[in-house]
Formats: C-alpha cells, structure tokens, sequence
C-alpha cells in the first residue's frame, strides 16, 4: 500500500468514514519514506487542522495499524509508525537508525527458537536496528 486511494480504499473498505483529516495523514505517510513519531504526526496536522488533539491523531494511527495500513516499531526513544511494506508474507526487518531505510529478513527467527512446552507464543516482533550503507558512509566521512 504506497498511494493516497489504496490507504484511502482500505479505510474505506473496513468501513471506516473517509474524513479530511484521514486523507491528509494518508498522504503524509504516502509521501513519507521512512518512520514517523505520533508527535511528528501530530505536528504535522496541526499546521492544517487547528484544535485537532493529540488523542485523536493518535487513536488514527492506531487504527489505521490495526488494518494493516501502518507498522508500529518501538525505537529506543519511542514508538513510531510508518506505511505498511508490501510484503504479503509473515516477516522481519533491518532498520537503518539514521535514514529509517528498511530492508525485510527473509525468514522467521522464531522458526528456529525452542519454545517451551508450557508456553504459547500469540505474536511476536523481531527487529534490528543498525546503519544502511549510505549512512554508515556519512558517518565515516564526518569523522574523517
């Protein structure tokens, strides 16, 4: 789901009123190539809608996350969201911290994880966070 009408018709297909407000962040996350914060967001529709709380902005992040729209990924310094990859299958990811660059891991990590018999495992989240290449170059070259 990269365009505004998929976001917007996968909102709408849930039954989900299509409002001003939910194509503006439609767009910004279309638009937006890397990961955003809820106060990134926030701020970002203040500019367009004043008196909008931060409550709502967040209660649309978490439903459009809870469609499928968005990924949640909890950061060292918070939670951010960003547009769902296309990836249709059970996957992972490498996440650049500088660029937010984000490349999928291919297989399960927990496929190969003993679970013990009295534990039953309903979700799971495996990310890992490093340098892309490019930032990795930036970094070298400014310590250079």
């Amino acid at each position: 789901m990269h365009t505004v009408e998929e976001i917007v018709g996968r909102l709408s297909s849930q039954g989900l009123r299509v409002t001003d407000q939910r194509k503006t962040l439609a767009k910004l996350f279309a638009e937006s190539p890397g990961y955003l914060s809820p106060k990134d967001v926030y701020e970002f529709m203040g500019k367009s809608y004043s008196g909008l709380s931060f409550d709502t902005v967040y209660r649309n992040l978490r439903v459009m996350e809870e469609l499928g729209v968005l990924e949640q990924v909890v950061f060292e310094e918070g939670v951010k969201f960003k547009l769902h990859c296309r990836e249709h299958h059970h996957h992972h990811h490498l996440i650049c911290l500088q660029c937010g660059l984000t490349y999928p891991i291919t297989y399960c990590p927990m496929e190969q994880t003993k679970v013990p018999d009295d534990f039953r495992v309903v979700k799971h989240k495996f990310e890992v966070f490093g340098y892309c290449n490019s930032c990795e170059q930036d970094e070298s070259a400014l310590q250079d």
